[in-house]
């Protein structure tokens, strides 16, 4: 059987799934994750879209380049422009959570003209001022607990982690299956990624003046109990002015697979209103008189 693959303008092989018709989507997983995420709006957007999903280098049956000079989020972000170009796609819908949140956003700062609309689903873990160093720090600790006790020994801690233990609570047979892939990841190519991109990726706030200027859609949603993306979503609602904003009840970080039918509506929603041409910048007369302090600026909470 032939293995569906997309080469790189770097050399490295990409593998990905595709199905459906119509506008293309394409989904970007978040490190704990991969192609497999996105099963349930492959299954849903298929009715209505050309659905592309894939998995990053360093995730199988993607290729895992050996040196970590291979991995950046800048390279993560040409990685989708290299999906777009060889499915000879001029122009898609791109929907990221996490780690490819924020690289669906490098994608709209650096390829505007491919981004039809956004949707950027529990992003910018890392970004808040007080924690950025510190979540550098922890990306080079867990790469090297990659090395030494493997996907499956992280799957049982990292997979555990605050921001998903909403996510076990309300659906264990899901947070079973999440578990069960990401102890299947090559522990080499995570580890590579958790150097080279997530500990060394700068804040989304270093980008604040460039995201102003963007004029992509794009829907950010996130959820109440997924802490450290709370602040970054609400910066980026203030900063893009074509922005929507979801805040789903109950949710940590994995809102897409934790609230399937209700991530699907409303993602769903906000592609039909772009596509109709009813998702505008925000009209400047429902903006407050009154300014209101940048959390994204504020101090470390005492407790940390």
């Amino acid at each position: 059987m032939t293995v569906p693959q997309i080469k790189t303008d770097d050399g490295v092989q990409l593998y990905y799934e595709e199905t459906g018709s119509g506008a293309p989507v394409v989904f970007v997983h978040e490190f704990a994750g991969d192609y497999r995420s996105w099963e349930p709006q492959m299954r849903y957007f298929a009715r209505r879209y050309r659905c592309i999903a894939f998995n990053a280098r360093g995730w199988p049956p993607s290729e895992v380049p050996p040196d970590t000079a291979h991995y950046s989020q800048a390279r993560a972000c040409d990685d989708i422009r290299c999906v777009l170009d060889a499915l000879e796609i001029d122009k898609a819908h791109i929907v990221g959570l996490s780690m490819g949140g924020y690289t669906t956003l490098q994608v709209a700062l650096n390829h505007p003209g491919r981004v039809r609309s956004m949707t950027l689903a529990g992003t910018g873990s890392g970004s808040e001022r007080w924690y950025t160093d510190t979540f550098h720090k922890n990306s080079r600790e867990l790469a090297l607990v990659f090395e030494r006790e493997g996907a499956a020994g992280v799957a049982k801690s990292y997979g555990n982690g605050p921001s998903r233990v909403p996510f076990a609570i309300k659906d264990a047979r899901g947070f079973a299956e999440f578990a069960k892939h990401l102890a299947q990841h090559d522990a080499q190519g995570s580890a590579h990624t958790s150097r080279g991109f997530q500990g060394a990726r700068p804040s989304l706030y270093d980008f604040e003046s460039d995201i102003r200027r963007l004029t992509t859609p794009a829907l950010i949603v996130v959820g109440d109990e997924d802490e450290r993306c709370l602040e970054p979503s609400l910066f980026l609602k203030a900063a893009i002015a074509a922005s929507g904003l979801v805040v789903f009840p109950k949710t940590g970080h994995l809102v897409n697979l934790e609230e399937p039918d209700l991530f699907n509506q409303v993602v769903g929603d906000f592609l039909e209103r772009v596509d109709a041409g009813r998702w505008p910048p925000r009209d400047p007369r429902s903006l407050s008189p009154i300014p209101v302090p940048a959390l994204w600026n504020r101090d470390p909470p005492k407790s940390v």
